[in-house]
């Protein structure tokens, strides 16, 4: 065994085991639960492993030839099936097509996602923190194949070869499928140790394979909760109050009641549920619901109030989330200083399928169907609610129609639960929100406010950075056992962690409270945090007469690997060309959990006082490339989400009222104001990270920072507004 995977060894303990399913081999690994997952664990070692085996499953093999794999991360259009099964099917040398993949139920001690110590999709994590682990599930599988079609031909295991779902023996001629041997296979003992492929023995990793559910999504086979039925399963909407904080003072049921199609009208918490045989019924029976709300504690603030509040906090002390060197002496001492402030609003999800959840309540037990992001939170908040163990809640996880962090949370599966027992029928509710539901009632990224205070010496090099944050944080509501101190990291990562060199640092923290509920986003903190580093780094340049690109250089260059991605896209962009009057360049950069990333935008000035995205470059190294086809496709369509929050999307508040309740408020993007993309992917050896979350963080800065070049007015509010 190498140094590097003794290491990685000697840091945790991984598991496998076998067990027989209906007729063919299962096998599983994980790794045990160890918190917060360090990048540098994980590996693209190909030499033997030594592993410990109890029984579970990850993969089955079934008699007809199909391999199924089970993801412990949620399918919410992001590709994840198809890596997670690309892993797998390329350790076992299998066909790509006998791979299929289902969701796997709840269970963090299994399922477990390695950086958040729970079974959670989210972060862009998901390829990461499982490459290590179905690499050895694969490789332990094609062993026991290998070893029961040996066993069965009478030859040694070592002159079994595996080649694409096929056992072979050269000198006999024999030859079978992986099915013939699943039952025999299943028997096998589980290896000791397994020997991983080395990088230039892939088949399938590097390829474009075609997306595991792509056919079902073209031919309407696909099963998201909006289409999931059971007998006799009822639908519920719910009426939630105007304002927030606000709750039921008294209602009149009596005329929703009287509708075809209408079984109850029932109060939770959260509303007045109507409970119906079918959507359409409820929905129509919600609109005759008589309420009347006790607003005496509703939220009555508007957003330009609480954006002013939280500008008042940062003149006071914050908790300091990082300290380097002496921030004030710096400043005191330097040639220039530039100072900044940034606010960002609400953002809704906007998820294409709004929240819904299927729920049946049994005898001391519970299940629930939906588009799971957060397991271990569901089935433990259902056993709460429910006041039954948590191994009697199933958590069935179903293709999701986006999510971007807003179904990791339990207030919609909450809602279903609460409204299954107030129906009392023991039928199976679906509970479907509308849009209206999801936008004004939903849970949103906080508003934030930044001020930034950057020092230059006299040769215009940075020498002090001082950064503020003010605004909710999610893990004080959410998970208060993830604050450091009172600091919530995810407020403020992609700043405390920016890839800049910076002698003097300073970031503090400033936790507002208020009843609007929020929640991550995609690319949590760092889709606002972001955007105000990279556009005041360029204003930083611009004040010590730098070129941004040449600015940015000196601060990474003990980066190579983003130093690389960023002269890439420059590169293909033609950084410094020419460009005609009223266009500019402006490019941002990102290094976060082994991802690194620049994209270069180009834009142009119109002579109606707005202007146009033309073109995007972007560069990534996401280490070893799965499939590049879905990376470009991540690409694309992050630029596209973070160009839309840039641009136009915003929730804001009026006396407590959210003034946004469809998308012909909130203006999500169109596929015709789509920019020209062009992807370029670093070729590398590193262990595979993710790209989800990252794309849509540097387009809205880079479109910034070419608009500064443009006019010479920064860009300090988003969305985008252009000086009159």
């Amino acid at each position: 065994m190498s140094q590097q995977a003794a290491t990685v060894l000697s840091r945790r303990k991984f598991l496998l085991g076998t067990v027989a399913v209906g007729g063919g081999l299962a096998v599983g690994i994980y790794l045990q639960r160890s918190g917060e997952f360090n990048e540098q664990q994980i590996s693209t070692d190909s030499s033997d492993i030594t592993v410990e085996w109890p029984p579970d499953a990850f993969v089955k093999i079934s008699n007809d030839n199909i391999i199924t794999i089970y993801s412990k991360h949620t399918e919410m259009g992001q590709g994840v099936y198809t890596g997670l099964a690309t892993i797998v099917a390329e350790e076992l040398d299998a066909d790509w097509e006998q791979i299929r993949v289902i969701g796997a139920p709840a269970d963090e001690h299994i399922y477990v996602n390695f950086y958040f110590g729970t079974q959670l999709t989210g972060g862009s994590s998901s390829i990461h923190n499982s490459w290590d682990q179905l690499r050895q599930v694969g490789a332990a599988m094609r062993h026991m194949l290998s070893s029961a079609a040996a066993e069965a031909w009478a030859v040694s295991v070592e002159e079994i070869e595996v080649r694409n779902g096929e056992l072979f023996h050269r000198v006999s001629g024999k030859r079978a499928v992986f099915g013939e041997f699943a039952d025999q296979a299943a028997s096998v003992p589980v290896p000791q140790s397994v020997r991983l492929k080395s990088l230039d023995a892939y088949r399938l990793i590097g390829n474009e394979l075609p997306r595991t559910d792509i056919p079902a999504k073209l031919d309407g086979g696909i099963v998201y909760t909006q289409d999931f039925k059971l007998p006799g399963m009822l639908t519920a909407v719910i009426a939630h109050p105007p304002r927030f904080g606000a709750v039921v003072k008294s209602f009149d049921g009596s005329h929703a009641k009287d509708m075809p199609g209408v079984v109850d009208v029932v109060a939770v918490p959260s509303g007045v549920a109507v409970v119906a045989d079918d959507f359409w019924s409820a929905h129509q029976a919600r609109d005759r619901l008589q309420i009347e709300w006790d607003e005496s504690k509703a939220f009555t603030k508007s957003s330009d109030t609480m954006m002013a509040e939280l500008r008042e906090l940062t003149e006071s002390g914050g908790l300091i989330a990082h300290d380097f060197g002496d921030v004030d002496q710096a400043i005191d001492m330097a040639d220039q200083v530039l100072e900044s402030e940034y606010e960002f609003p609400y953002l809704a999800h906007a998820a294409m399928e709004p929240m819904n959840c299927v729920v049946r309540i049994g005898d001391g037990s519970c299940e629930l169907w939906h588009g799971a992001q957060w397991q271990t939170q569901d089935q433990a908040d259902a056993a709460n609610l429910l006041g039954i163990p948590a191994d009697r809640v199933k958590v069935n996880m179903l293709y999701a129609g986006g999510a971007f962090g807003r179904r990791a949370t339990i207030d919609y599966t909450r809602e279903a639960i609460h409204i299954a027992q107030a129906a009392g029928s023991g039928r199976p509710v679906k509970l479907m929100w509308t849009r209206e539901d999801d936008m004004a009632a939903g849970m949103y990224r906080p508003l934030f406010f930044h001020k930034l205070k950057g020092a230059l010496d006299a040769n215009g090099n940075l020498i002090a950075w001082r950064h503020q944050l003010a605004g909710q944080s999610i893990a004080e509501v959410v998970a208060p056992e993830w604050l450091e101190n009172g600091v919530d990291s995810m407020s403020v990562h992609g700043a405390i962690d920016m890839p800049y060199d910076v002698p003097n640092t300073r970031f503090e923290s400033y936790n507002q409270t208020y009843p609007v509920p929020v929640l991550w986003y995609r690319g949590t903190g760092r889709s606002h945090t972001v955007f105000a580093v990279e556009t005041f780094v360029d204003r930083l340049a611009g004040s010590g007469g730098l070129d941004p690109l040449i600015f940015r250089r000196k601060l990474i260059d003990k980066q190579p690997r983003l130093l690389q991605v960023m002269e890439l896209a420059a590169e293909k962009a033609d950084w410094g060309s020419p460009m005609k009057d009223g266009c500019a360049r402006g490019i941002a950069i990102h290094s976060s959990r082994g991802t690194q990333i620049a994209q270069v935008a180009e834009i142009t000035v119109l002579d109606d006082g707005g202007f146009s995205v033309d073109r995007v470059v972007t560069a990534v190294d996401v280490g070893i490339a799965l499939n590049p086809d879905n990376i470009r496709a991540q690409v694309e369509g992050g630029t596209g989400f973070g160009l839309s929050s840039a641009l136009g999307d915003e929730i804001t508040l009026r006396n407590g009222l959210v003034e946004q309740t469809n998308f012909d408020r909130y203006p999500v993007l169109r596929i015709g104001q789509m920019p020209a993309i062009e992807t370029h992917i670093v070729d590398s050896t590193e262990s595979p990270t993710g790209i989800g979350d990252f794309t849509p963080l540097v387009i809205g800065p880079a479109v910034a920072n070419a608009l500064f070049a443009a006019t010479g007015h920064p860009v300090e509010k988003l969305p985008i507004q252009l000086p009159s």
